[in-house]
Protein backbone atom coordinates (compact mmCIF):
# COMPACT_ATOMS: atom_id res chain seq x y z
CA UNK A 1 0.00 0.00 0.00
CA UNK A 2 1.06 3.59 -0.55
CA UNK A 3 2.34 5.32 2.57
CA UNK A 4 3.00 8.93 3.42
CA UNK A 5 5.58 10.83 5.38
CA UNK A 6 2.91 11.75 7.93
CA UNK A 7 1.89 8.13 8.50
CA UNK A 8 5.42 6.95 9.16
CA UNK A 9 6.29 9.92 11.31
CA UNK A 10 3.23 9.09 13.37
CA UNK A 11 4.22 5.42 13.61
CA UNK A 12 7.67 6.18 15.02
CA UNK A 13 6.37 9.06 17.19
CA UNK A 14 4.38 6.67 19.38
CA UNK A 15 6.16 6.41 22.74
CA UNK A 16 6.47 2.59 22.72
CA UNK A 17 8.13 2.73 19.29
CA UNK A 18 10.55 5.63 19.60
CA UNK A 19 13.31 3.29 20.78
CA UNK A 20 13.14 1.49 17.41
CA UNK A 21 15.03 4.37 15.82
CA UNK A 22 18.01 3.56 18.03
CA UNK A 23 18.32 0.29 16.14
CA UNK A 24 19.53 1.75 12.83
CA UNK A 25 22.44 -0.42 11.66
CA UNK A 26 25.36 1.05 9.79
CA UNK A 27 28.83 0.26 8.57
CA UNK A 28 31.48 2.28 6.76
CA UNK A 29 33.89 1.22 4.00
CA UNK A 30 36.51 3.90 3.47
CA UNK A 31 38.97 3.83 0.57
CA UNK A 32 42.36 5.54 0.73
CA UNK A 33 45.42 5.38 -1.48
CA UNK A 34 48.90 4.82 -0.07
CA UNK A 35 51.24 7.64 -1.10
CA UNK A 36 55.02 7.89 -0.81
CA UNK A 37 56.77 10.93 0.76
CA UNK A 38 56.59 12.80 -2.56
CA UNK A 39 52.78 12.36 -2.73
CA UNK A 40 53.24 9.80 -5.52
CA UNK A 41 51.19 6.61 -5.62
CA UNK A 42 53.01 3.89 -3.69
CA UNK A 43 54.48 1.08 -5.79
CA UNK A 44 54.98 -1.25 -2.83
CA UNK A 45 52.96 -4.36 -2.04
CA UNK A 46 50.05 -4.29 0.38
CA UNK A 47 51.85 -4.17 3.77
CA UNK A 48 52.41 -7.69 5.09
CA UNK A 49 51.88 -6.35 8.61
CA UNK A 50 48.22 -5.78 7.77
CA UNK A 51 47.57 -9.46 7.01
CA UNK A 52 45.76 -10.96 4.04
CA UNK A 53 43.90 -8.47 1.86
CA UNK A 54 41.56 -11.27 0.77
CA UNK A 55 40.40 -12.47 4.18
CA UNK A 56 41.05 -9.63 6.66
CA UNK A 57 37.75 -8.36 8.09
CA UNK A 58 38.87 -4.73 8.46
CA UNK A 59 41.70 -3.98 6.00
CA UNK A 60 41.65 -4.97 2.35
CA UNK A 61 42.39 -3.40 -1.02
CA UNK A 62 40.08 -2.20 -3.76
CA UNK A 63 41.26 -1.80 -7.37
CA UNK A 64 44.94 -1.20 -6.78
CA UNK A 65 47.50 -2.82 -4.53
CA UNK A 66 47.94 0.76 -3.26
CA UNK A 67 44.22 1.43 -2.68
CA UNK A 68 43.38 0.52 0.89
CA UNK A 69 39.85 -0.18 2.05
CA UNK A 70 39.02 0.09 5.74
CA UNK A 71 35.83 -1.69 6.86
CA UNK A 72 33.92 -1.29 10.11
CA UNK A 73 31.63 -3.97 11.56
CA UNK A 74 27.86 -3.46 11.52
CA UNK A 75 26.84 -1.38 14.53
CA UNK A 76 23.88 0.61 15.84
CA UNK A 77 26.25 3.12 17.48
CA UNK A 78 27.69 6.02 15.49
CA UNK A 79 30.41 6.47 18.11
CA UNK A 80 31.40 2.79 17.92
CA UNK A 81 31.57 2.96 14.12
CA UNK A 82 33.78 6.05 14.10
CA UNK A 83 35.94 4.79 16.95
CA UNK A 84 36.63 1.57 15.07
CA UNK A 85 37.44 3.47 11.87
CA UNK A 86 39.79 5.63 13.92
CA UNK A 87 41.46 2.55 15.42
CA UNK A 88 42.03 1.03 11.97
CA UNK A 89 43.71 4.27 10.87
CA UNK A 90 45.91 4.32 13.98
CA UNK A 91 46.96 0.74 13.36
CA UNK A 92 47.59 1.31 9.66
CA UNK A 93 49.83 4.35 10.08
CA UNK A 94 51.86 2.48 12.71
CA UNK A 95 52.78 -0.13 10.09
CA UNK A 96 53.26 2.02 6.97
CA UNK A 97 56.77 3.41 7.47
CA UNK A 98 57.21 6.60 5.46
CA UNK A 99 54.07 6.06 3.39
CA UNK A 100 50.92 8.05 4.07
CA UNK A 101 47.19 7.35 3.96
CA UNK A 102 46.01 9.73 1.22
CA UNK A 103 42.95 11.24 2.88
CA UNK A 104 41.11 12.59 -0.17
CA UNK A 105 38.91 11.28 -2.95
CA UNK A 106 40.79 12.53 -6.00
CA UNK A 107 44.15 10.75 -6.25
CA UNK A 108 47.70 11.65 -5.36
CA UNK A 109 50.36 12.12 -8.05
CA UNK A 110 50.21 9.44 -10.73
CA UNK A 111 52.65 8.38 -13.41
CA UNK A 112 51.91 8.85 -17.11
CA UNK A 113 51.26 5.18 -17.79
CA UNK A 114 48.51 2.88 -16.58
CA UNK A 115 51.21 0.35 -15.76
CA UNK A 116 52.35 2.71 -12.99
CA UNK A 117 49.18 1.76 -11.09
CA UNK A 118 49.60 -1.77 -9.68
CA UNK A 119 46.49 -3.94 -9.75
CA UNK A 120 45.57 -5.60 -6.45
CA UNK A 121 46.62 -9.21 -5.87
CA UNK A 122 44.98 -11.57 -3.41
CA UNK A 123 46.90 -14.86 -3.61
CA UNK A 124 46.67 -18.05 -5.67
CA UNK A 125 43.11 -19.26 -4.98
CA UNK A 126 40.36 -19.16 -7.58
CA UNK A 127 38.63 -16.44 -5.60
CA UNK A 128 41.84 -14.41 -5.58
CA UNK A 129 42.37 -14.94 -9.31
CA UNK A 130 38.82 -13.81 -10.00
CA UNK A 131 39.30 -10.63 -7.98
CA UNK A 132 42.50 -9.72 -9.83
CA UNK A 133 41.17 -10.62 -13.27
CA UNK A 134 38.07 -8.49 -12.64
CA UNK A 135 40.33 -5.55 -11.83
CA UNK A 136 42.44 -6.14 -14.94
CA UNK A 137 39.22 -5.96 -16.92
CA UNK A 138 38.29 -2.66 -15.30
CA UNK A 139 41.70 -1.29 -16.25
CA UNK A 140 41.23 -2.24 -19.90
CA UNK A 141 37.68 -0.92 -20.03
CA UNK A 142 38.02 2.41 -18.24
CA UNK A 143 41.72 2.99 -17.64
CA UNK A 144 43.45 2.41 -14.34
CA UNK A 145 43.58 6.08 -13.38
CA UNK A 146 39.83 6.26 -12.93
CA UNK A 147 40.10 3.34 -10.51
CA UNK A 148 42.39 5.31 -8.18
CA UNK A 149 39.53 7.60 -7.13
CA UNK A 150 38.52 6.87 -3.55
CA UNK A 151 35.23 7.24 -1.72
CA UNK A 152 33.27 6.25 1.34
CA UNK A 153 30.55 3.62 1.11
CA UNK A 154 27.90 3.90 3.80
CA UNK A 155 25.84 0.80 4.56
CA UNK A 156 22.46 1.39 6.20
CA UNK A 157 19.53 -0.72 7.34
CA UNK A 158 16.73 -1.02 9.84
CA UNK A 159 16.60 -4.40 11.58
CA UNK A 160 14.08 -6.87 10.21
CA UNK A 161 12.21 -6.73 13.54
CA UNK A 162 11.60 -2.98 13.15
CA UNK A 163 10.36 -3.38 9.59
CA UNK A 164 8.16 -6.27 10.74
CA UNK A 165 6.43 -3.94 13.21
CA UNK A 166 5.90 -1.39 10.44
CA UNK A 167 4.58 -4.16 8.19
CA UNK A 168 2.00 -5.12 10.83
CA UNK A 169 1.03 -1.52 11.61
CA UNK A 170 0.37 -0.79 7.94
CA UNK A 171 -1.72 -3.95 7.56
CA UNK A 172 0.24 -4.96 4.49
CA UNK A 173 -0.95 -8.13 2.77
CA UNK A 174 2.48 -8.63 1.18
CA UNK A 175 4.87 -11.30 2.48
CA UNK A 176 7.32 -9.68 4.88
CA UNK A 177 10.33 -10.31 2.59
CA UNK A 178 8.56 -8.61 -0.32
CA UNK A 179 7.36 -5.75 1.87
CA UNK A 180 10.89 -5.07 3.15
CA UNK A 181 12.39 -5.28 -0.33
CA UNK A 182 9.75 -2.95 -1.78
CA UNK A 183 10.42 -0.43 0.98
CA UNK A 184 14.15 -0.45 0.30
CA UNK A 185 13.52 0.05 -3.41
CA UNK A 186 11.25 2.96 -2.52
CA UNK A 187 14.09 4.40 -0.44
CA UNK A 188 16.46 3.94 -3.39
CA UNK A 189 14.13 5.74 -5.83
CA UNK A 190 13.78 8.69 -3.46
CA UNK A 191 17.51 8.70 -2.76
CA UNK A 192 18.19 9.04 -6.47
CA UNK A 193 15.70 11.93 -6.67
CA UNK A 194 17.41 13.83 -3.87
CA UNK A 195 21.04 12.61 -3.98
CA UNK A 196 22.08 15.97 -5.45
CA UNK A 197 21.51 17.42 -1.96
CA UNK A 198 24.18 15.15 -0.43
CA UNK A 199 26.57 16.08 -3.27
CA UNK A 200 26.03 19.79 -2.57
CA UNK A 201 26.37 19.47 1.20
CA UNK A 202 29.25 16.99 1.42
CA UNK A 203 31.03 17.04 -1.95
CA UNK A 204 34.74 17.41 -1.20
CA UNK A 205 36.41 16.96 -4.59
CA UNK A 206 36.31 20.23 -6.55
CA UNK A 207 39.91 19.95 -7.81
CA UNK A 208 42.36 17.38 -9.13
CA UNK A 209 46.02 17.14 -10.05
CA UNK A 210 46.69 17.78 -13.73
CA UNK A 211 48.50 14.43 -14.01
CA UNK A 212 45.19 12.62 -13.45
CA UNK A 213 43.94 13.81 -16.85
CA UNK A 214 47.29 13.39 -18.62
CA UNK A 215 46.28 15.63 -21.52
CA UNK A 216 42.73 14.30 -21.98
CA UNK A 217 40.03 16.88 -22.91
CA UNK A 218 38.14 18.45 -20.03
CA UNK A 219 36.13 21.52 -19.00
CA UNK A 220 38.18 22.38 -15.92
CA UNK A 221 40.19 25.54 -15.31
CA UNK A 222 43.86 25.73 -14.27
CA UNK A 223 44.76 26.71 -10.73
CA UNK A 224 48.49 27.13 -10.81
CA UNK A 225 50.78 24.78 -12.72
CA UNK A 226 49.69 21.41 -11.34
CA UNK A 227 45.98 21.72 -10.48
CA UNK A 228 42.68 21.78 -12.38
CA UNK A 229 39.37 22.69 -10.80
CA UNK A 230 35.74 23.59 -11.38
CA UNK A 231 34.97 27.09 -10.03
CA UNK A 232 31.59 25.91 -8.71
CA UNK A 233 32.23 22.15 -8.67
CA UNK A 234 31.40 20.02 -5.65
CA UNK A 235 32.44 16.42 -6.40
CA UNK A 236 34.39 15.75 -9.59
CA UNK A 237 34.49 12.12 -8.46
CA UNK A 238 30.76 11.80 -9.21
CA UNK A 239 30.97 13.37 -12.67
CA UNK A 240 32.47 12.56 -16.05
CA UNK A 241 35.99 12.38 -14.58
CA UNK A 242 34.96 9.75 -12.06
CA UNK A 243 33.18 6.44 -12.17
CA UNK A 244 31.40 6.97 -15.45
CA UNK A 245 31.33 4.78 -18.51
CA UNK A 246 30.21 5.65 -22.04
CA UNK A 247 29.28 2.00 -22.56
CA UNK A 248 27.07 2.09 -19.45
CA UNK A 249 25.23 5.25 -20.49
CA UNK A 250 22.80 3.11 -22.47
CA UNK A 251 22.29 0.78 -19.52
CA UNK A 252 18.94 1.63 -17.96
CA UNK A 253 18.67 -0.17 -14.64
CA UNK A 254 15.14 -0.17 -13.24
CA UNK A 255 14.62 0.38 -9.51
CA UNK A 256 10.85 0.05 -9.56
CA UNK A 257 10.84 -3.61 -8.52
CA UNK A 258 13.38 -6.26 -7.57
CA UNK A 259 12.48 -8.46 -10.55
CA UNK A 260 13.11 -5.59 -12.99
CA UNK A 261 16.38 -4.71 -11.27
CA UNK A 262 17.62 -8.30 -11.42
CA UNK A 263 16.55 -8.78 -15.04
CA UNK A 264 18.24 -5.62 -16.35
CA UNK A 265 21.50 -6.25 -14.47
CA UNK A 266 21.49 -9.92 -15.45
CA UNK A 267 21.14 -8.93 -19.10
CA UNK A 268 24.10 -6.57 -18.87
CA UNK A 269 26.25 -9.33 -17.35
CA UNK A 270 25.23 -12.17 -19.68
CA UNK A 271 25.19 -10.26 -23.00
CA UNK A 272 28.52 -9.79 -24.75
CA UNK A 273 29.51 -6.22 -25.60
CA UNK A 274 31.44 -5.61 -28.82
CA UNK A 275 33.74 -3.01 -27.24
CA UNK A 276 35.14 -5.66 -24.90
CA UNK A 277 35.35 -8.69 -27.17
CA UNK A 278 38.88 -7.80 -28.25
CA UNK A 279 40.35 -7.82 -24.75
CA UNK A 280 42.72 -10.75 -24.37
CA UNK A 281 41.65 -13.89 -22.54
CA UNK A 282 42.81 -13.75 -18.96
CA UNK A 283 42.63 -9.94 -18.88
CA UNK A 284 38.96 -9.78 -17.87
CA UNK A 285 36.28 -12.13 -16.54
CA UNK A 286 33.96 -11.91 -19.55
CA UNK A 287 33.11 -9.68 -22.50
CA UNK A 288 29.74 -8.72 -21.01
CA UNK A 289 28.80 -5.07 -20.69
CA UNK A 290 29.34 -5.75 -16.97
CA UNK A 291 31.71 -8.46 -15.78
CA UNK A 292 29.85 -8.68 -12.44
CA UNK A 293 27.32 -6.54 -10.54
CA UNK A 294 30.00 -4.40 -8.88
CA UNK A 295 30.96 -2.92 -12.24
CA UNK A 296 27.66 -1.04 -12.41
CA UNK A 297 28.50 2.46 -11.20
CA UNK A 298 25.56 3.73 -9.18
CA UNK A 299 25.28 6.20 -6.25
CA UNK A 300 23.30 3.59 -4.30
CA UNK A 301 22.84 -0.19 -4.40
CA UNK A 302 20.45 -2.71 -2.84
CA UNK A 303 22.48 -5.36 -1.04
CA UNK A 304 22.30 -8.64 0.83
CA UNK A 305 25.16 -10.54 2.45
CA UNK A 306 26.08 -13.39 0.10
CA UNK A 307 26.70 -16.97 1.06
CA UNK A 308 29.96 -18.65 0.03
CA UNK A 309 30.25 -18.63 -3.77
CA UNK A 310 26.88 -16.92 -4.23
CA UNK A 311 26.40 -14.07 -6.71
CA UNK A 312 24.94 -10.81 -5.33
CA UNK A 313 21.84 -11.02 -7.56
CA UNK A 314 21.30 -14.57 -6.35
CA UNK A 315 21.39 -13.37 -2.75
CA UNK A 316 18.79 -10.70 -3.51
CA UNK A 317 16.52 -13.24 -5.20
CA UNK A 318 16.95 -15.66 -2.30
CA UNK A 319 16.34 -13.32 0.62
CA UNK A 320 15.37 -9.89 -0.67
CA UNK A 321 17.11 -6.62 0.16
CA UNK A 322 18.86 -6.62 3.53
CA UNK A 323 20.53 -3.20 3.47
CA UNK A 324 21.47 -0.40 1.10
CA UNK A 325 24.93 0.88 0.20
CA UNK A 326 25.35 4.61 -0.38
CA UNK A 327 28.29 5.21 -2.72
CA UNK A 328 28.33 8.97 -3.40
CA UNK A 329 30.19 10.17 -0.29
CA UNK A 330 33.56 11.84 -0.83
CA UNK A 331 36.48 11.46 1.54
CA UNK A 332 36.68 14.87 3.24
CA UNK A 333 40.41 15.69 3.53
CA UNK A 334 39.72 18.08 6.42
CA UNK A 335 38.38 15.26 8.63
CA UNK A 336 40.79 12.68 10.15
CA UNK A 337 38.87 9.62 8.91
CA UNK A 338 37.13 11.43 6.03
CA UNK A 339 33.68 11.56 7.66
CA UNK A 340 32.31 12.59 11.06
CA UNK A 341 29.32 12.08 13.36
CA UNK A 342 27.50 15.22 12.22
CA UNK A 343 27.55 14.00 8.62
CA UNK A 344 26.46 10.49 9.58
CA UNK A 345 23.52 11.84 11.57
CA UNK A 346 22.31 13.86 8.62
CA UNK A 347 22.74 10.91 6.26
CA UNK A 348 20.71 8.72 8.63
CA UNK A 349 17.91 11.29 8.78
CA UNK A 350 18.08 11.74 4.99
CA UNK A 351 17.82 7.98 4.38
CA UNK A 352 14.92 7.61 6.81
CA UNK A 353 13.17 10.49 5.03
CA UNK A 354 13.66 8.62 1.75
CA UNK A 355 12.14 5.53 3.39
CA UNK A 356 9.19 7.39 4.92
CA UNK A 357 8.28 9.50 1.90
CA UNK A 358 6.02 8.35 -0.92
CA UNK A 359 8.15 6.96 -3.74
CA UNK A 360 6.31 6.64 -7.05
CA UNK A 361 7.84 4.51 -9.81
CA UNK A 362 10.30 6.17 -12.18
CA UNK A 363 10.14 6.25 -15.96
CA UNK A 364 12.88 6.97 -18.50
CA UNK A 365 12.14 10.71 -18.60
CA UNK A 366 12.29 10.97 -14.83
CA UNK A 367 15.52 8.95 -14.67
CA UNK A 368 17.08 11.26 -17.25
CA UNK A 369 16.05 14.29 -15.16
CA UNK A 370 17.58 12.70 -12.05
CA UNK A 371 20.88 12.14 -13.89
CA UNK A 372 20.94 15.71 -15.21
CA UNK A 373 20.34 17.16 -11.74
CA UNK A 374 23.15 15.10 -10.27
CA UNK A 375 25.65 16.18 -12.92
CA UNK A 376 24.53 19.80 -12.65
CA UNK A 377 25.30 19.83 -8.92
CA UNK A 378 28.55 17.90 -9.43
CA UNK A 379 29.85 20.48 -11.89
CA UNK A 380 28.04 23.70 -10.89
CA UNK A 381 26.52 23.08 -7.47
CA UNK A 382 27.80 26.30 -5.88
CA UNK A 383 26.88 28.52 -8.83
CA UNK A 384 24.76 31.51 -7.68
CA UNK A 385 21.10 31.15 -8.63
CA UNK A 386 21.53 27.58 -9.88
CA UNK A 387 18.27 25.87 -10.87
CA UNK A 388 17.43 22.17 -11.01
CA UNK A 389 14.66 20.25 -12.73
CA UNK A 390 11.69 19.10 -10.68
CA UNK A 391 9.24 17.03 -12.71
CA UNK A 392 9.73 19.11 -15.83
CA UNK A 393 9.94 22.55 -14.17
CA UNK A 394 12.94 24.56 -13.05
CA UNK A 395 13.41 25.29 -9.36
CA UNK A 396 16.21 27.13 -7.53
CA UNK A 397 18.52 24.67 -5.79
CA UNK A 398 18.58 26.79 -2.62
CA UNK A 399 14.79 26.86 -2.36
CA UNK A 400 14.44 23.10 -2.94
CA UNK A 401 17.31 22.28 -0.57
CA UNK A 402 15.78 24.43 2.19
CA UNK A 403 12.44 22.66 1.79
CA UNK A 404 14.03 19.20 1.86
CA UNK A 405 16.16 19.94 4.91
CA UNK A 406 13.06 21.22 6.66
CA UNK A 407 11.28 17.91 6.02
CA UNK A 408 14.36 15.90 6.93
CA UNK A 409 14.49 17.95 10.12
CA UNK A 410 11.17 16.42 11.20
CA UNK A 411 12.78 12.98 10.98
CA UNK A 412 15.85 14.31 12.80
CA UNK A 413 13.61 15.50 15.65
CA UNK A 414 12.30 11.95 16.05
CA UNK A 415 15.85 10.59 16.10
CA UNK A 416 16.68 13.14 18.78
CA UNK A 417 13.72 11.96 20.86
CA UNK A 418 14.86 8.37 20.50
CA UNK A 419 18.40 9.26 21.61
CA UNK A 420 17.48 11.91 24.22
CA UNK A 421 19.63 14.37 22.30
CA UNK A 422 19.48 17.35 19.94
CA UNK A 423 22.48 16.26 17.83
CA UNK A 424 20.40 15.24 14.80
CA UNK A 425 18.58 18.56 14.68
CA UNK A 426 21.87 20.39 15.09
CA UNK A 427 23.22 18.49 12.09
CA UNK A 428 20.24 19.66 10.03
CA UNK A 429 20.89 23.24 11.14
CA UNK A 430 24.52 22.91 10.07
CA UNK A 431 23.46 21.70 6.62
CA UNK A 432 20.90 24.49 6.26
CA UNK A 433 23.68 26.97 6.99
CA UNK A 434 25.55 25.59 3.96
CA UNK A 435 22.53 26.33 1.79
CA UNK A 436 22.42 29.92 3.06
CA UNK A 437 26.20 30.38 2.86
CA UNK A 438 27.90 28.38 0.12
CA UNK A 439 31.35 29.14 1.56
CA UNK A 440 30.61 26.65 4.37
CA UNK A 441 30.49 23.66 2.00
CA UNK A 442 33.55 21.38 1.99
CA UNK A 443 34.15 21.98 -1.71
CA UNK A 444 34.22 25.76 -1.20
CA UNK A 445 36.49 25.43 1.84
CA UNK A 446 38.96 23.27 -0.08
CA UNK A 447 39.15 25.71 -3.00
CA UNK A 448 39.50 28.64 -0.59
CA UNK A 449 42.45 26.88 1.08
CA UNK A 450 44.10 26.24 -2.30
CA UNK A 451 43.65 29.83 -3.44
CA UNK A 452 44.72 31.36 -0.12
CA UNK A 453 47.91 29.31 -0.01
CA UNK A 454 48.46 29.49 -3.78
CA UNK A 455 49.06 25.77 -3.47
CA UNK A 456 48.64 22.71 -5.65
CA UNK A 457 45.94 20.16 -4.94
CA UNK A 458 48.44 17.41 -4.19
CA UNK A 459 50.45 19.62 -1.79
CA UNK A 460 47.26 20.58 0.03
CA UNK A 461 45.93 17.02 0.29
CA UNK A 462 49.35 15.68 1.31
CA UNK A 463 49.70 18.24 4.10
CA UNK A 464 46.24 17.42 5.42
CA UNK A 465 47.00 13.70 5.24
CA UNK A 466 50.36 14.08 7.01
CA UNK A 467 48.81 16.13 9.78
CA UNK A 468 46.12 13.51 10.38
CA UNK A 469 48.75 10.75 10.31
CA UNK A 470 50.87 12.63 12.86
CA UNK A 471 47.92 12.76 15.26
CA UNK A 472 47.15 9.08 14.69
CA UNK A 473 50.75 8.14 15.46
CA UNK A 474 50.89 10.31 18.57
CA UNK A 475 47.74 8.72 19.96
CA UNK A 476 48.92 5.23 19.08
CA UNK A 477 47.19 1.97 19.98
CA UNK A 478 46.25 0.56 23.34
CA UNK A 479 47.68 -2.82 24.31
CA UNK A 480 44.25 -4.37 23.72
CA UNK A 481 43.99 -2.82 20.25
CA UNK A 482 47.50 -3.96 19.31
CA UNK A 483 46.67 -7.48 20.37
CA UNK A 484 43.37 -7.43 18.48
CA UNK A 485 44.93 -6.27 15.19
CA UNK A 486 47.77 -8.77 15.56
CA UNK A 487 45.20 -11.51 16.02
CA UNK A 488 43.24 -10.39 12.95
CA UNK A 489 46.46 -10.36 10.92
CA UNK A 490 47.39 -13.92 11.86
CA UNK A 491 43.83 -15.21 11.49
CA UNK A 492 43.52 -13.66 8.02
CA UNK A 493 46.82 -15.16 6.85
CA UNK A 494 45.75 -18.59 8.09
CA UNK A 495 42.34 -18.22 6.43
CA UNK A 496 43.91 -17.39 3.07
CA UNK A 497 46.24 -20.38 3.34
CA UNK A 498 43.30 -22.63 4.14
CA UNK A 499 41.35 -21.44 1.10
CA UNK A 500 44.36 -22.03 -1.14
CA UNK A 501 45.02 -25.50 0.30
CA UNK A 502 41.44 -26.67 -0.15
CA UNK A 503 41.18 -25.63 -3.81
CA UNK A 504 40.30 -28.57 -6.04
CA UNK A 505 38.96 -27.26 -9.37
CA UNK A 506 40.57 -25.27 -12.18
CA UNK A 507 39.89 -21.57 -12.51
CA UNK A 508 37.95 -22.10 -15.76
CA UNK A 509 35.69 -24.58 -13.96
CA UNK A 510 35.27 -22.19 -11.05
CA UNK A 511 34.39 -19.28 -13.36
CA UNK A 512 31.96 -21.37 -15.41
CA UNK A 513 30.16 -22.47 -12.26
CA UNK A 514 30.03 -18.86 -11.09
CA UNK A 515 28.39 -17.58 -14.28
CA UNK A 516 25.95 -20.50 -14.44
CA UNK A 517 24.20 -18.91 -11.47
CA UNK A 518 23.01 -16.01 -13.67
CA UNK A 519 21.30 -18.44 -16.04
CA UNK A 520 19.41 -19.94 -13.13
CA UNK A 521 17.96 -16.68 -11.81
Amino acid sequence: MATSLEQRLAFFAAAPRQHLLREIQRGVEKESLRADPEAILAQTDHPAAFGSAMTHPSITTDFSEALLEFITPVSNSIDDTLNELDAIHRFAVSEMGDETIWNASMPCRLGKNDSDIPVARFGSSNTATMKTRYRLGLGHRYGRKMQTIAGIHYNFSLPKSVLAELHAAENSDLPLKTYITNNYFGLIRNFRRYAWLLIYLFGAAPAVSRCFLNGKPHQLQPLGEHTLYGPHATSLRMGDLGYQSSAQKNLHICYNHLDFYVETLKGAITTSHSDYEGIAKGEQLSSGLLQIENEFYSPIRPKRVTESGEIPLGALCRGGVEYIEVRCIDVNPMLPVGINAEQIRFIDAFLLYCLYQDSPPCNDDHNAEISRNLLTVVNRGREPGLELEQIGSLRPLAEWAEELIGEIGRVAAQLDSAHSSDAYSQSCEAQLAKVHDVSLTPSAQILAALEKRNDSYYHYAMEESLQHAKVFRERGLSAEESERFASMRETSIAAQAEVEAEQSESFDEYLSRFYEQYQNL
